[in-house]
């Protein structure tokens, strides 16, 4: 099964590194996020990859170019201004008319993808996501008028359930991907959600996205302690 990995963004937002290099070979331990990525899905049997290229995309080129992995990686260019959804609408011939996976190239998580992708052809629809419970940031309250009557300290009770990034897609959902300015989370997702073709597998073990500076310290501090998958 072929796996895409969106590489191109420009990763504004942790600009300390992304002014040299793109946000995914940012380094978590030693090696670059796409690489702890790519393991993870070569640990399930995953190994055909189709990275989708972009902002600074000769650094990946050349980081694969200079290693050796026991894995099929394909470097596509797909446009240094391309949105989530153009990126992979410009796969499509490519992905043919076979089901893939698909994640970003900023998250980590020790999410059973052989399950997800059991969950995905349970249910029969066009798009399966990976629901996740965002890492506790802040404390949460419950307000009545101007009274506080609840406080948790650092709380993720409360927070809801967000799109966590590793995703199992059908080949017709490609068809909803208008051109290049398509952001994949904004219409085709919420007309999925419509008509009711996406499916949310719940995940509650690890995951961490790697937006800020922050981000990158606690999967750098995880993966010391080996408590990274």
């Amino acid at each position: 099964m072929k796996v895409v990995i969106l590489a191109g963004g420009m990763g504004t937002r942790i600009s300390e590194y992304t002014k040299t290099i793109p946000k995914p070979m940012i380094k978590v331990g030693n090696k670059p996020i796409i690489y702890h990525i790519m393991k993870h899905y070569s640990k399930y049997g995953y190994k055909n990859f189709y990275i989708a290229l972009g902002y600074k995309g000769h650094v990946i080129k050349k980081y694969f170019r200079k290693k050796f992995f026991d894995w099929n990686i394909n470097l596509i260019e797909t446009g240094k201004n391309t949105m989530t959804g153009g990126r992979l609408k410009r796969l499509k011939k490519i992905l043919g008319k076979d089901r893939f996976m698909m994640t970003y190239g900023d998250g980590l998580s020790n999410v059973n993808l052989n399950k997800l992708l059991k969950f995905h052809k349970k249910n029969k629809k066009l798009f399966t996501l990976t629901a996740v419970r965002p890492p506790a940031r802040f404390g949460a309250i419950k307000i009545t008028g101007s009274r506080v009557n609840y406080f948790k300290e650092k709380s993720k009770l409360d927070e809801g359930w967000i799109n966590g990034g590793f995703f199992v897609i059908e080949p017709e959902f490609l068809k909803t991907i208008k051109n290049d300015k398509t952001y994949l989370e904004r219409e085709p997702f919420e007309n999925l959600a419509k008509k009711k073709q996406m499916s949310a597998f719940k995940h509650h073990g690890f995951w961490q996205c790697m937006d800020t500076k922050r981000d990158k310290d606690i999967l750098d501090k995880l993966l010391k302690k080996r408590k990274l998958f």
